[in-house]
């Protein structure tokens, strides 16, 4: 994990908290849309439509996650100038729920595109594992590379 910088300002911090805030009203309002919309959609596409919104309750449970982590790893408080000053607590921000996130999603939206296609049965299974499991490698291996302290 990548140290958090020590020099946050209270609109930084803010901006942060409310852009992740956003996030999961938007990605937990959309689930709800998206389960909601099914009696409304051909048959032939509501698999892909239940993926959809499986795909945003995933993610409104990680960006659920990173927000507690964000609001864990630093101290917001009232400073002696009478304004809100920013430290950090020590407490790591967990950024690999974002790999998580991504390594369930991104073959699911892959196997959603590869539904709405229409084609053919033994073709879409074939394109589903091949696609699921290149992109799940892909994340997986990208990994590394996020987590690499040195810099040098």
């Amino acid at each position: 994990m990548a140290p958090l910088a020590q020099d946050w300002t209270y609109a930084e911090w803010s901006a942060v908290y409310n852009a992740l805030s956003f996030g999961i009203a938007g990605m937990g309002s959309a689930t709800i849309f998206f389960w909601l919309q099914l009696p409304n959609v051909t048959k032939n596409y509501r698999t892909a439509l239940t993926i959809t919104g499986i795909v945003t309750l995933i993610a409104t449970y990680h960006y659920f996650r990173i927000f507690n982590s964000w609001v864990a790893a630093f101290n917001v408080g009232l400073g002696v100038n009478g304004s809100y000053e920013v430290t950090v607590s020590g407490t790591p921000f967990n950024d690999a729920y974002r790999y998580v996130d991504w390594l369930l999603t991104v073959p699911l939206l892959l196997v959603e595109l590869i539904l709405v296609m229409k084609l053919p049965q033994k073709e879409t299974v074939c394109l589903a594992w091949t696609l699921g499991i290149a992109s799940a490698v892909m994340v997986a291996l990208g990994y590394p590379g996020e987590i690499q302290d040195d810099l040098s």
